[in-house]
């Protein structure tokens, strides 16, 4: 059985800055690590391998540093690592991003074949949940998403059985692999690398592949390939700290009829 789990590096900080010119995060002295989502992917499609097999490929888009987010993933146990990066994929929108990847897969499917790819349900830097089911469109593989449970993989018949997250409970779905999946957090819980693995991790030697090793429409990447146009982006305001409506020794009638106050934007006049 072979995984693919998409990963991202995102920044780690929840004091994130802005180029005003560029309307892009500033990266730059910025620790970074790999989106905690996508180490649920990892986790699962880990957990597959101990049970069936195979192996589990990292993938992951992004400049050179990004290879220690790859070498993270391969610490728990994961077999092989691919880096995308190329300064023809710089400023690569969701649509153009979800291209590479999908043709990066494409090409694994034809060299070794792929049965269930794991991505993150979002980035927690653009948090747009676009990516995973894009590359799924492009590929034309059934896609599974915010799943939280993987409840059967049935590999003579080539399907398996997952649970969705919904607001009002969950959805139990039956699919034929390949497939793509997206994972949330609740689906399982992160292992602790091994120190066999942890080293075999850091001595691992990334394949790292540009435009040239792919096959790629180049007005479908980069900055010409990406259609969408970010007018302003800043972040949220800080938020102030909560007002206190009760005092020592204050009754609570009179702490509640100050909150329905607040609340209604009426003054409230108590029963004599």
């Amino acid at each position: 059985m072979h995984s693919v789990v998409c990963v991202k590096q995102v920044p780690d900080t929840s004091e994130v800055s802005i180029d005003p010119e560029t309307n892009t995060i500033i990266r730059e002295g910025v620790p970074s690590i790999i989106n905690p989502y996508d180490l649920h992917g990892v986790e699962a499609a880990l957990q597959l391998k101990d049970k069936y097999g195979g192996k589990v490929t990292i993938l992951t888009m992004g400049p050179p540093q990004a290879e220690t987010a790859i070498k993270r993933a391969l610490s728990f146990g994961a077999d092989k690592g691919i880096l995308l990066s190329d300064r023809a994929f710089a400023g690569s929108d969701t649509l153009a991003t979800s291209y590479i990847i999908a043709q990066a897969i494409k090409k694994i499917i034809e060299e070794e074949g792929v049965d269930l790819i794991f991505c993150g349900k979002q980035a927690i830097d653009g948090d747009t949940a676009q990516v995973g089911p894009g590359i799924a469109k492009r590929l034309d593989l059934n896609q599974l998403t915010y799943v939280i449970e993987l409840d059967d993989v049935n590999l003579d018949k080539e399907e398996l059985r997952i649970s969705r997250k919904l607001e009002s409970g969950k959805e139990v779905v039956k699919a034929q692999m390949p497939a793509l999946l997206t994972v949330v957090k609740d689906l399982n819980e992160i292992r602790y690398a091994s120190l066999p693995d942890m080293i075999k991790g850091a001595k691992a030697e990334i394949e790292m592949w540009g435009k040239s090793d792919i096959k790629l429409d180049e007005s479908k990447i980069g900055l010409s390939g990406s259609p969408t146009q970010v007018g302003r982006i800043f972040p949220p305001p800080q938020r102030e700290g909560g007002e206190m409506i009760s005092e020592d020794g204050e009754e609570p009638t009179e702490s509640a009829k100050i909150l329905v106050e607040k609340l209604v934007g009426i003054e409230v006049i108590p029963n004599k």
